[in-house]
């Protein structure tokens, strides 16, 4: 069985974000990238079915140079092999468009990409990337099972969970759930050493018009000040919850 496990270069959550050019440009100064935490649940889920049922493993990132350091981590987690698609990621249209290319050239079985991606939380790749290929989807999975060519699915809906059977090829879209977090993996020094002689290939970015553009960026704005009312005074707290707050 060949995966592709599909990697965001994120910013890790505790970056202090800042904007340039205006804010119409992310600025990257001082900013850690780390592998997009739900594609990190894919990617342990890789690693089981490599050493349980011999699968090859690749990872594929759509970005700029800066995003391999990511790629060679997750080669030190245990992929067999990357590809970075040498083009910017402006929206998620063109990131499914070169994923699906990667995809048909490849012949993966199964493409294990993150629900979302926490940096702009689009949500939209994984579902464009099965219609692209024709493959069957299964979005927001924190359960797979693969026998075969047969695959039997637990996604999350509002309530519960479900339980779907399908076959490959399949293109699902992870999250928390897909493993436990205390099974995530950190690279070991010999996973690290390792990771330098595995193949990362750099593909060419195919002509793709950008659908949409990011006009502006906007931080949220800070939080207001604490106003402490005493627990013996019932009245002002009614007071303020009705008159400023206005929720009752």
């Amino acid at each position: 069985m060949k995966i592709l496990v599909c990697i965001s270069h994120v910013p890790d959550t505790t970056s202090k974000i800042n904007f340039s050019e205006n804010d119409t440009k992310f600025d990257t100064n001082g900013v850690q990238f780390v592998i997009n935490p739900n594609d990190e649940f894919g990617l342990t889920r890789a690693m089981w079915f490599k050493e349980k049922q011999g699968a090859n493993v690749t990872v594929v990132n759509v970005g700029s140079p800066d995003t391999e350091p990511t790629l060679r981590k997750a080669l030190a987690i245990g992929a067999d092999a990357a590809i970075r698609v040498n083009a910017e990621a402006t929206d998620g249209f063109s990131v499914a468009k070169h994923l699906a290319k990667v995809i048909e050239d490849g012949g993966y079985d199964l493409v294990i990409a993150g629900r979302e991606s926490i940096d702009y939380n689009g949500g939209m790749v994984p579902g464009m990337v099965a219609g692209l290929t024709g493959a069957n989807f299964v979005n927001n999975c924190i359960g797979l099972e693969i026998d075969g060519t047969a695959a039997k699915a637990i996604r999350e809906i509002d309530g519960g969970k479900e339980t779907v059977s399908t076959s490959l090829p399949l293109v699902i879209g992870g999250q928390k759930g897909l493993v436990e977090e205390s099974d995530l993996r950190i690279p070991n020094m010999r996973g690290i050493m390792m990771a330098r002689q595995k193949p990362l290939t750099v593909a060419d970015a195919i002509d793709i018009a950008a659908e949409t553009t990011s006009v502006k960026f906007e931080k949220p704005a800070p939080k207001g000040a604490v106003k402490l009312v005493s627990a013996e005074n019932l009245d002002e707290l009614v007071d303020l919850l009705h008159n400023e707050a206005k929720v009752i």
